[in-house]
C-alpha cells in the first residue's frame, strides 16, 4: 500500500541520506548534495548482464543479426561487381571498342538488386529489433515493479520519488532506444569493415594494410576519449534523478512553499541542479563530438594513401582502374561505419551509465523469504510483543526491550512525545520492519512465521495522511476489498457518515477522483479511507490520528462509527489530542521507546506521572515550566517532550 512510506517519516529518521531531498532545501536551509561520480563502475560487466537479460529473445536477436549481416553483405558485395562496368569501359576506350550496353546493363540492374535487397533486409531486421528491444524493457521494468514491491521499507526511506521514477522512466527508456536502434547498427558496423576488409584484400593486399592501419588508430583515439566520456555520462543520468527528485518534491508541496513565500528559493534551487546538469551534459557531448572529426581526419588520411598508393600501382599494371575504384569504395565503406561510432558511442555510453543503474536497482536487498500462507479466519486478535528490541540504525537505539500483551478485541491507546515509538510499534505490527531481536505474536503465532499478506489482512488501517487513487469514490473505498458489493460500499460510507456528502456529489458513488483527490476536502478524504477500512472488516484496527483532519462535529460522529467498528476487535489508537483515548480500555505510555506507564485514563490520571502531567498540560491549563518542574526529566527528554 502506498501509505506504507508515509507511516516511517513520522517517527525516525532514517539512518542514511543518500540521495535524500527534503522540504528544508526549498526553504534555504539546505542544498541537493551531488556525489562523486565515477563512471560506470564495470562497463564490461554491465554490457555482458544486459547481454544475458535479453536471453529470452535470443532467437529474436539471432535472426536480426542474420538478416542485418546479409543485407550489409550485399552492400559490401556491389563494388566488386562494378569494377567490371569501370574496366569494361576503360578497355573500350583504351582498344576503340564498342561499350557493350547490354553487358554494362546486366551488371547495374545486379548492383540495383542487390542495393534493394539490402534496404529490404535492413528494414526487416530493423523492425525486429525494435520488437525484441520493447519485450526487453517490457520485461525490465517488470522486474523493477516486482523488486520495488519486495525491497524493505527503509530502501523509500533512503530514497526519492524522483530518482525512482526517474530509473522507472528515463533509464529504462534509453536501454529501449539504444537496443532498437544501436544493437543493429552494431552488427552492420561489423559485418561491413570485415566484409570491406576480406573484399579489399582479394583486390590488392597493400591498399588494404593502409585502410587496416587506420583502425587501431581509430580505436585508441576513441577509446580514450570514450573512457572519460562514461564519468560524465554517468553524471549526467544521476543529475536528471536529481532534478526530477527536486521537480516531484516541490510540485508536490507548492501549497507550502508558497505559503512561505520561498518560490525564489525554490527557483534558485532548481536553477542550481539545471546548470549543473548542463554542465555535465555539455561535458559528455562534447567527448562524445569530438570523436567524429578525429575519426574523418584518420579515415581521410587513409584515403588519400589508397588513392596515391593505388593510381602508383594501377600505372605499373599491378591493378587494374577498376580495382582503383572498387578500393576507393571499399574505403568509404570501411569509413562509414567507423564514423557512426561517434553517434553509437554517444548512446552507449547513456546506455550503460542508465542499465548499470537499473541493474542496481534489481540487485536491491529484498525483505526477507515469504513463509507458505496460512488460513487466519479464525484469528481473534491477540498480540504479545515479547522483550522487543529494534532501532532504525545501529548508532541510534530506540526500541530497547518492548514487552506488551494485548488481549483479543481490546482496545489500546498509544501516546507519548514525538520520537517515542508510537508509530514504530505499528510499523513492527504491521510488519514493515522486520524486530532485531525479540519477536511478536498473534494468536500465539511469531508474525515472522506468517506469510506478509496473510498478516496484513488482518489488519484495518486509517492514516492521518490519506491516501487516494484516480478513480471513483466507489473504487477508492472498495480498495482492498474487490469483492465488495454496492451496497457493502454504501453501508461502510454509512458508517464512517460519508454517505451524505457523496451523494451530493453530482454523480455520488461514480463521480471520479482526479490524481490527487484535490476535487473533494481533506477531511471527505478522510472519511472515505475510514470507509475503506470498515468496509475490509478486519480482525484488528490500527488508527494513526484518524480523526485530525475532521471537524468537531464530524470528529463527533467519526469517533462514534470507530468505537462501533471495534467492537469485538483488537484496536491500536495512537493519539496527540489525549481526549480521544479516555475510554480506551488500556492506554500505554511510551518514551524513547519503551511503555513507561499503561493502564485506562483514571488510573493513569491517580498515578500522578508521565500521562498526567501531559494530560495537565493540555486541558488543565498548567504552564509548561510547571508541567517540566513535576516531571523529572533530562534535557533530552524535554525536548522530546516539547515537541509533543
Amino acid at each position: 500500500m502506498n501509505e506504507q512510506p508515509e507511516i516511517v517519516k513520522v517517527e525516525a529518521e532514517p539512518c542514511s541520506s543518500v540521495g535524500k531531498m527534503d522540504m528544508s532545501g526549498a526553504f534555504g536551509a539546505s542544498s541537493i548534495k551531488i556525489d562523486k561520480v565515477q563512471g560506470a563502475e564495470n562497463f564490461g560487466k554491465t554490457v555482458v548482464r544486459l547481454i544475458k537479460y535479453m536471453r529470452p529473445q535470443m532467437i529474436a536477436l539471432i535472426s536480426m543479426i542474420i538478416l542485418a549481416a546479409v543485407g550489409a553483405w550485399f552492400a559490401v558485395w556491389v563494388p566488386d561487381i562494378l569494377k567490371k562496368v569501370t574496366n569494361h569501359l576503360v578497355e573500350s576506350i583504351q582498344y576503340f571498342n564498342d561499350v557493350d550496353l547490354s553487358y554494362v546493363g546486366k551488371i547495374c540492374l545486379t548492383a540495383g538488386g542487390l542495393y534493394c535487397l539490402n534496404a529490404i533486409f535492413t528494414f526487416i531486421s530493423g523492425l525486429i529489433a525494435a520488437s525484441m528491444a520493447q519485450q526487453v524493457v517490457r520485461r525490465m521494468r517488470y522486474d523493477v515493479k516486482l523488486k520495488l514491491d519486495k525491497v524493505p521499507l527503509s530502501y523509500y526511506d533512503q530514497t526519492t520519488t524522483g530518482e525512482i521514477l526517474s530509473r522507472m522512466t528515463n533509464d529504462i527508456e534509453l536501454v529501449a532506444v539504444t537496443l532498437q536502434d544501436t544493437v543493429n547498427q552494431i552488427i552492420i558496423l561489423v559485418m561491413t569493415v570485415g566484409g570491406v576488409l576480406f573484399m579489399m584484400f582479394r583486390l590488392d593486399w597493400l591498399l588494404s594494410t593502409i585502410t587496416l592501419t587506420s583502425v587501431p588508430i581509430l580505436f585508441a583515439v576513441s577509446g580514450a576519449i570514450i573512457k572519460q566520456s562514461q564519468k560524465e555520462f554517468a553524471r549526467q543520468q544521476q543529475l536528471i534523478g536529481k532534478l526530477n527528485g527536486h521537480i516531484e518534491e516541490m510540485y508536490a508541496g507548492h501549497r507550502v512553499v508558497m505559503l512561505f513565500n520561498q518560490q525564489e528559493d525554490s527557483i534558485k534551487e532548481f536553477e542550481r541542479t539545471n546548470k549543473l546538469l548542463l554542465k555535465a551534459t555539455r561535458k559528455a557531448q562534447f567527448l562524445a563530438g569530438i570523436i567524429l572529426p578525429c575519426i574523418k581526419l584518420v579515415n581521410n588520411l587513409s584515403y588519400v594513401g589508397v588513392c596515391i598508393f593505388g593510381g602508383y600501382r594501377a600505372g605499373l599494371g599491378i591493378i587494374s582502374i577498376g580495382d582503383i575504384q572498387a578500393c576507393i569504395q571499399y574505403t568509404r565503406q570501411f569509413a562509414q561505419p567507423i564514423e557512426n561510432v561517434s553517434n553509437i558511442s554517444n548512446t552507449i555510453q547513456s546506455a550503460i551509465a542508465s542499465a548499470e543503474r537499473v541493474f542496481k536497482m534489481l540487485d536491491l536487498e529484498e525483505q526477507s523469504e515469504e513463509k507458505p500462507h496460512r488460513d487466519v479466519s479464525s484469528f481473534k486478535g491477540e498480540v504479545v510483543f515479547e522483550n522487543v528490541a529494534f532501532s532504525y540504525c545501529k548508532e541510534k537505539k530506540l526500541i530497547t526491550n518492548l514487552n506488551l500483551h494485548v488481549n483479543a478485541a481490546e482496545s489500546i491507546a498509544i501516546v507519548g512525545p514525538t520520537g517515542a515509538g508510537k508509530t514504530t510499534l505499528v510499523n513492527l505490527l504491521m510488519r514493515f520492519y522486520d524486530v532485531d531481536s525479540g519477536r511478536i505474536l498473534i494468536d500465539g503465532v511469531d508474525i515472522n512465521d506468517m506469510h506478509r499478506d496473510d498478516l496484513r489482512s488482518l489488519y484495518g488501517m486509517v492514516l492521518q495522511d490519506t491516501w487516494l487513487f484516480k478513480g471513483t469514490v466507489a473504487e477508492n473505498i472498495a480498495y482492498g476489498s474487490q469483492n465488495a458489493t454496492r451496497e457493502q460500499i454504501i453501508e461502510a460510507a454509512k458508517k464512517a457518515h460519508a454517505h451524505e456528502f457523496i451523494m451530493s456529489m453530482e454523480k455520488g458513488y461514480d463521480t471520479e477522483l482526479n490524481d490527487d483527490a484535490s476535487n473533494i476536502s481533506q477531511g471527505q478524504k478522510q472519511l472515505l479511507t475510514i470507509a475503506r477500512a470498515i468496509l475490509k472488516d478486519p480482525k484488528i484496527i490500527i488508527l494513526d490520528e484518524a480523526t485530525s483532519s475532521v471537524d468537531t462535529r464530524t470528529e463527533q460522529y467519526i469517533q462514534s462509527a470507530m468505537l462501533a467498528m471495534m467492537e469485538g476487535r483488537t484496536s491500536f489508537v495512537i493519539a496527540h489530542r489525549l481526549s480521544t483515548i479516555k475510554s480506551a480500555a488500556v492506554i500505554l505510555v511510551m518514551n524513547h521507546g519503551d511503555v513507561v506507564e499503561q493502564g485506562n485514563h483514571e488510573t493513569l490520571m491517580a498515578k500522578g506521572g508521565f500521562y498526567s502531567e501531559l494530560y495537565k498540560a493540555q486541558f488543565q491549563g498548567k504552564s509548561m515550566d510547571d508541567v517540566l518542574d513535576d516531571i523529572d526529566m533530562d534535557s533530552e527528554n524535554i525536548c522530546d517532550f516539547i515537541q509533543t
